[in-house]
């Protein structure tokens, strides 16, 4: 705690310890992750989520939990409620952009979003459509929601947060 103090005395915001930065808020002094952490978190996620790289989804959603659980847990002193969200909404593109791109023919898009409860001239229209991965996952966001998502077994980071959180 006196190491706390002595950083809240100094310039505060230009101190990184242990991946935390902090900031004052109503005279007591707070942690955030550093910018740099949350580049490296980002990374991460890219690695973990690229449409390129031959991972089975049961090995990705097993490598994504782990990694969700591990850097929340070692963070939840930090206030990043917004982060999360925001990162959680960004992630949970990039898996429907991953499943997207593993439908690879029309017919397979098709049955998919048949499935998922589209009508037929919708899922008709979804699935011949030649719009990226990364614009068709926009798309889906209704379709695709983020109960399925969660059923698949990616864990929402903000709702780890919320269990996890110390402050």
């Amino acid at each position: 705690m006196e190491l706390m103090h002595l950083i809240c005395r100094s310039t505060i915001s230009k101190v990184k310890y242990l991946g935390y930065t902090f900031y004052r808020n109503k005279g007591k002094c707070r942690f955030r992750v550093h910018p740099k952490s949350v580049t490296k978190m980002k990374d991460k996620i890219r690695e973990l989520t690229d449409r390129n790289n031959g991972m089975s989804n049961a090995k990705r959603e097993k490598k994504y939990q782990q990694f969700v659980r591990g850097w929340v847990n070692y963070f939840k002193l930090a206030d990043m409620k917004k982060l999360l969200r925001e990162t959680d909404e960004w992630a949970r593109r990039r898996i429907r952009a991953v499943y997207w791109k593993q439908w690879k023919k029309v017919k397979t898009k098709y049955r998919m979003l048949k499935a998922l409860g589209l009508e037929h001239w919708k899922a008709k229209e979804l699935a011949c459509s030649r719009k990226g991965c990364w614009r068709m996952a926009q798309v889906l966001n209704q379709i695709f929601s983020n109960k399925i998502i969660a059923k698949l077994g990616y864990t929402s980071m903000l709702d780890y947060y919320l269990v996890v959180y110390e402050n």
